[in-house]
C-alpha cells in the first residue's frame, strides 16, 4: 500500500498523535497548575495563622490599655473621694491624709469646679488654672471624654472633671499607631496574594494591596472584589477590643495566569497547526498544479510533432486517391487535435464562453456512443432548451466524457447512462447516472484524488482532471451525490449560470 493512497491514514494518524502530545502539555501543566495552588493556599494559611497570632497580640494589647484606663477611673474616684472627705472632715490628721492622697496624682489632669463649672482649682495641667475662670468651650470638651465625678459635702456641689493621663494619651497614640502599622504589615505580608482590609459591616474598605493599580481606590470595584473573594473563601475575623475587622483574600495572579497559560498554549499550539497545515497543504496544491501544468504542456507538445506528420501523410493518401483511408485518419485527427487543445488549456488561463450546455451534452454524448458497446444506452432529458453557461468547452466536453467512461466502466458494458439537466436557482445542475457497482460511501471524497482508481491498469486521473476542471476552470462543483452497492452512483455538476 503507497503513502498517497492511504494518506487519509496518515492524517488520522498524524492527528491522533497530535492530540496526545497535546493532552500530555496539558495534563503536564494542569499538574504544575495544582501544585502552585497547594502551595500558596499552604502559603495563605500560614499567613492566615500568622494574621490571627498578631491579630490576638493587638487585642491583647487593646485589653491591657483597658485595664490601665480603668485603674486611671480608679485613681480619680480616689481622688474624688479624698476631696470630698477632706472637706467633711475636721480632724487634722485626717485632713493631712487625704491631702497627701490628692498630692499623689502626678499624672492625671484634674479640673475642681462649683455647680457652675467654675474653677477651683487643677492639678496636672499644661496651663495656669487661675487664668481659667469658667470650664467652657474647648476645655470643657476636653475634659469631658469621661462623665465627671460629682462632690457633695454639707450642701456644697462640686464636679471634679478629668482626662487621660499624658503617659496614657501616648500609649493610646502607640497603640493605633500599631493597629495601622498591623494593618500595613497585613496586606504586604500577603506577598502577591490581593487582599482587602474592612470594617465590622464589610462594606467600608480601610486597606488594600496586590489590586490592579487603577482600581485601588474605586471603592465600588473594591466592593465588588469583595464579594468575589467572600464567594470562594471566608474572610478572617479581626477582633480590636468592641471593634471588628475583616480580611478578604483570593488567589494569587500568578496562579489565576497559570490556569489560563494551558488554554492559551492549546490555542497557539491549535492555531500553528492549523497554518502549518494550510501553508504546507497549498505549497502542496500549488506544487501538484505545476507538475499537472507541465505535464499537460509537455503532452500537448508531444502530440504535436507527430500529429504534423500524420496530417502530411493523410494528404499523400489523397493526392494517391485513397480518400476514404483519409477521411478517417482526418476524423482521428482531428480528436488528437481537441484532446491536444485540451492538454494545452490545462496550463493556461481559461477564457469561458457563453455556450448552450445542451449542445456541449450531446456532442459529447454522440461522440461516446459510436465507441462503446451497443449495450449501453445513453439518455438525455432537459429542462428546457437552452440553458446558457460561461463554458470553456473543449475541456468541459472532456469532464462530461471523463464522468461517462468511468460509468460505462462500472457497468461491465451493459446498462445505462442518464444525464439529467437543469436550472436549479442561481446554478445549472448537471446529473450523470449509472446502473453499475456503485461505489462505497468511505470511497465517495477519496475518488477525485489523482491515483484513485479500481481499474488494475488506470493511473487513478479522470475524475481528479474533472474536478480540477470544474472547480478551478469553472469555479463549479462537483461531488456524488448518490450511490447504492450493484444499483448505481449519480455524479453532480454544478456551473453558474451567466
Amino acid at each position: 500500500m503507497s503513502i498517497y493512497s492511504s494518506k487519509t491514514k496518515w492524517k488520522w494518524a498524524l492527528s491522533l498523535i497530535i492530540i496526545c502530545i497535546i493532552a500530555a502539555s496539558l495534563w503536564y501543566n494542569n499538574r504544575l497548575v495544582r501544585q502552585f495552588i497547594l502551595d500558596e493556599q499552604k502559603n495563605l494559611i500560614i499567613w492566615a495563622d500568622a494574621v490571627q497570632h498578631r491579630a490576638q497580640l493587638v487585642e491583647s494589647t487593646e485589653l491591657f490599655f483597658d485595664k490601665l484606663q480603668e485603674e486611671e477611673r480608679a485613681k480619680v474616684e480616689v481622688l474624688a473621694h479624698a476631696t470630698r472627705m477632706l472637706f467633711a472632715s475636721d480632724n487634722s490628721t485626717d485632713q493631712a491624709f487625704y491631702l497627701k492622697i490628692i498630692s499623689n496624682n502626678t499624672t492625671i489632669p484634674v479640673i475642681q469646679t462649683d455647680r457652675d463649672f467654675k474653677t477651683i482649682s487643677g492639678r496636672n495641667l499644661d496651663f495656669d488654672i487661675d487664668a481659667v475662670a469658667v470650664l467652657e468651650g474647648s476645655l470643657k470638651e476636653e475634659f469631658t471624654v469621661y462623665d465627671p465625678i460629682l462632690i457633695s459635702s454639707y450642701g456644697i456641689v462640686n464636679y471634679l472633671f478629668y482626662k487621660d493621663s499624658r503617659h496614657f494619651t501616648e500609649l493610646r497614640h502607640y497603640l493605633e499607631s500599631l493597629i495601622q502599622d498591623f494593618f500595613a504589615e497585613t496586606v504586604i505580608n500577603a506577598a502577591s496574594v490581593p487582599v482587602i482590609i474592612t470594617d465590622s459591616t464589610k462594606t467600608q474598605i480601610l486597606n488594600s494591596a496586590n489590586i490592579l493599580s487603577q482600581y485601588a481606590n474605586d471603592t465600588a470595584y473594591l466592593l465588588k472584589t469583595v464579594e468575589s473573594m467572600y464567594s470562594l473563601s471566608s474572610p478572617i475575623e479581626l477582633k480590636f477590643g468592641e471593634n471588628t475587622n475583616y480580611i478578604f483574600y483570593s488567589e494569587s495572579q500568578y496562579i489565576v495566569r497559570l490556569k489560563t497559560f494551558p488554554i492559551i498554549q492549546f490555542l497557539i499550539l491549535a492555531l500553528f497547526f492549523v497554518i502549518s497545515y494550510f501553508l504546507f497543504s497549498t505549497a502542496r496544491r500549488s506544487e501538484e498544479n505545476q507538475v499537472w501544468a507541465g505535464l499537460a504542456k509537455e503532452t500537448a507538445h508531444q502530440l504535436g510533432t507527430p500529429l504534423s506528420s500524420i496530417m502530411a501523410w493523410t494528404e499523400l493518401l489523397k493526392i494517391n486517391g485513397e480518400n476514404e483511408i483519409a477521411d478517417e485518419i482526418d476524423k482521428d485527427v482531428s480528436r488528437l487535435g481537441t484532446i491536444t487543445k485540451r492538454f494545452s488549456k490545462i496550463g493556461s488561463v481559461p477564457m469561458p464562453v457563453l455556450t448552450n450546455i445542451g449542445f456541449v451534452i450531446e456532442d459529447s454524448i454522440n461522440y461516446l456512443k459510436k465507441r462503446t458497446s451497443k449495450k449501453i444506452s445513453f439518455i438525455i432529458n432537459k429542462s428546457q432548451d437552452e440553458i446558457i453557461v460561461p463554458l470553456c468547452v473543449e475541456l468541459f466536453e472532456w469532464v462530461i466524457e471523463n464522468i461517462c467512461k468511468n460509468a460505462v466502466d462500472a457497468m461491465n458494458g451493459e446498462g445505462t447512462v442518464t444525464i439529467d439537466y437543469f436550472i436549479e436557482g442561481k446554478y445549472c445542475v448537471i446529473d450523470i447516472s449509472d446502473t453499475g457497482k456503485g461505489i462505497p460511501r468511505a470511497k465517495q471524497k477519496e475518488i477525485f484524488n489523482p491515483g484513485i482508481t479500481s481499474k488494475a491498469r488506470g493511473w487513478g486521473l479522470g475524475l481528479s482532471l474533472a474536478k480540477r476542471i470544474v472547480e478551478n476552470m469553472h469555479n463549479g462543483k462537483i461531488f456524488v451525490k448518490s450511490s447504492t452497492i450493484n444499483k448505481g452512483s449519480t455524479f453532480r455538476i454544478m456551473l453558474r449560470v451567466k
